[in-house]
């Protein structure tokens, strides 16, 4: 099974649906009805209930019409004003046949309804038909973002994800990490065992690096070609380093295997650390990331480089044609 098709597995668990409503019959009767099919929470008011929707993001909200203090229509606007629950789907439960409320509802953004009393067969329809829509879009969004050969990350959404961090550790005052990593001589890899061996290579160190990765913060991405990138929020330079080399070794004792040929490959990195509230270029802190690896490279490879200080110092692109030829 290849590692795209495990990675949507993983997104086929258990939808999440959150009830709400002041009667407890009526929540027993949708529980009952749903239960087997979906992980399922309750709240009885609006204020728990928008709190609940916030710490939890369900993949869809059962929200009663009419209910004390704050009413189903004042719910709706407000999970619609928040930027982090504004895309669950809302299906309103109600006992009201007047046209003009259930005009109301879908003008604020409900999905659906669902008339009391329920009919189990309709209320698991209406439910289904959100889910499929929510975990097709999953489904995309998660492909979107993901490099089909390895399975990781891709570019795009690294910086996607650099970015976020970057702004976070300006905010907090921590500092971000980043590795940039290559597979030495894996040109003449492809040319010695063909280019199919070479794509079950990369798999291969992908899944090792991956594995390596404790931290759920900790990013792996495929940066392109044979190049992969790690972005490590909240670490320090010698914790950076320590990473790095634990992945190198990894690499290095891994045995990868061609009809029962053992062969074996290594890899090189460049290693970067900054404090970004004082430092606010993104572009060359890859820059710098990228000539430590470029310097790995130079110094023999199958080893890890620290890039150098950064203050007032310009990188020097004009040997890149140089630099470019120690990649392989």
């Amino acid at each position: 099974m290849g590692h795209i098709e495990q990675d949507l597995m993983g997104l086929e668990k258990k939808n999440t649906v959150l009830i709400v409503d002041d009667d407890a019959l009526n929540i027993t009767a949708l529980t009952h009805i749903l239960k087997d099919d979906y992980t399922i929470y309750v709240e009885k008011d609006g204020a728990d209930a928008l709190e609940t929707a916030q710490e939890l993001l369900p993949d869809l909200i059962l929200l009663d019409v009419v209910m004390p203090k704050m009413d189903g229509f004042e719910v709706l606007a407000f999970l619609k004003n928040k930027p982090e629950t504004r895309g669950i789907p809302v299906i309103f439960i109600t006992g009201l046949s007047n046209v003009q409320d259930e005009e109301k509802g879908l003008m604020l953004g409900a999905a659906d309804y669902i008339h009391k009393p329920f009919t189990p067969a309709i209320v698991k329809l209406r439910v289904k038909n959100q889910l499929q829509i929510v975990n097709q879009i999953r489904i995309i969004n998660h492909l979107s973002m993901t490099d089909t050969l390895t399975g990781l990350f891709n570019r795009r959404h690294f910086n996607t994800r650099l970015k976020y961090e970057w702004d976070r550790a300006m905010r907090e005052k921590t500092l971000l990490s980043v590795l940039m990593i290559d597979v030495d001589n894996f040109k003449n890899y492809n040319d010695t065992y063909g280019h199919l061996q070479g794509d079950a290579a990369l798999r291969g160190i992908a899944n090792i690096l991956r594995q390596k990765l404790l931290r759920a913060t900790d990013m792996l991405a495929r940066w392109g070609g044979e190049e992969l990138a790690v972005l490590l929020p909240v670490t320090d330079l010698p914790g950076a380093c320590v990473v790095a080399e634990k992945l190198r070794a990894a690499v290095e004792a891994h045995v990868f295997e061609r009809e029962g040929e053992p062969t074996h490959l290594t890899i090189s990195i460049g290693v970067n650390c900054v404090s970004p509230w004082e430092y606010s270029n993104m572009e060359l802190f890859l820059g710098e990331a990228d000539r430590a690896l470029y310097q790995a490279k130079k110094l023999g490879k199958n080893r890890a480089e620290v890039a150098e200080g950064l203050e007032n110092r310009e990188i020097n692109w004009q040997k890149q044609d140089e630099i470019e030829s120690l990649r392989h």
